[in-house]
């Protein structure tokens, strides 16, 4: 039998109204292909009308329960095949601080930072000793940069410290470049992009403005460095176990310094989003991009349809 997309969007973190987005344009895509049907996820749960023998789940949820391994793990108790990649990585790459030491353990240069937790925050001349005063805090497991702050003073970065009140942190020395960010899909780098926002800091603002962001699709890098970008996310993508596809994202320091960003297992899905740009690079346009994403897990539906018979 021919299953039916379940694409899930909305969910119950900060980024539900981009997920929503990522889920219509999913949704409609998909569409073209497949019998399909959108959920709009309200809970931390399974939605009802689900079935393992009748769907495959095309996920957009986005941040806490979306991209952390919660509704993952959810799916696979319920039998339930999903495309992207399993719990277990998706819990690791939530994880901003467990993916750069697992990443710089395969090889992969990170930018030098340190994880924290909100009860046992650092000290200004302590951050400043190790970094000095231009550094980046952020939360260490949200996406779409909510919380971000680039900080370039002793003031700014007290003011910062002192308004982290819970969760879990990271504080990374500020480096100064090109951001690029690079879709893999089936293992294999697609084409590299790079991200110029207005304001010189990539924050939810500059992502989700219209006007505020220049991107350049492909990047203009030569090509030895464009390889050199690509072989890299296919490598840290390998490193943390992801499956299917993902988005890796680097910051290229100088001319030849390049540091893992992180690594964006549910990235944003509309079309103008940076994964279906860095698609577009590689001659791949956004219907045949979301084809080619939820393939591996059809061939794992049919692969196990037996079970879902019996």
């Amino acid at each position: 039998m021919t299953p039916i997309i379940a694409v899930f969007a909305g969910g119950t973190s900060g980024e539900r109204e981009v997920s929503l987005g990522s889920g219509r344009s999913c949704a409609s895509a998909l569409a073209a292909s497949f019998p399909t049907r959108l959920f709009e996820i309200n809970a931390d749960a399974v939605p009802t009308g689900l079935d393992p023998a009748k769907h495959v789940v095309f996920s957009t949820l986005h941040g806490t329960f979306g991209e952390d391994g919660g509704m993952q793990r959810l799916l696979e108790a319920a039998g339930v095949t999903y495309a992207g990649c399993d719990a277990a990585s998706s819990e690791l790459t939530m994880d901003k601080a467990r993916t750069k030491a697992t990443v710089e353990a395969a090889g992969q240069a990170v930018i030098p930072g340190m994880a924290f937790a909100a009860a046992d925050k650092p000290t200004v001349d302590e951050v400043v000793a190790r970094f000095g005063e231009q550094v980046v805090v952020k939360p260490n497991d949200q996406g779409s940069s909510l919380g971000l702050s680039v900080i370039g003073s002793r003031p700014g970065l007290g003011a910062a410290l002192a308004g982290i009140q819970q969760g879990n942190w990271l504080i990374e020395k500020r480096i100064f470049g090109h951001e690029l960010a690079v879709g893999v899909l089936h293992g294999q780098a697609l084409g590299v992009v790079e991200v110029r926002p207005k304001s010189g800091v990539y924050d939810y603002a500059s992502k989700y403005t219209k006007g505020l962001t220049e991107y350049l699709a492909p990047a203009p890098l030569s090509a030895e460095m464009t390889a050199r970008v690509q072989r890299a996310a296919e490598q840290s993508f390998a490193a943390c176990g992801c499956r299917d596809y993902a988005r890796v994202d680097f910051m290229l320091g100088g001319e030849t310094e390049l540091y893992l960003l992180e690594i964006n297992t549910l990235p944003g899905m509309k079309e103008t989003s940076l994964l279906p740009m860095s698609a577009r690079c590689a001659g791949m346009e956004f219907t045949g991009l979301v084809r080619e994403m939820v393939s591996p897990a059809l061939r794992r539906f049919h692969a196990a349809a037996p079970a879902h018979r019996s």
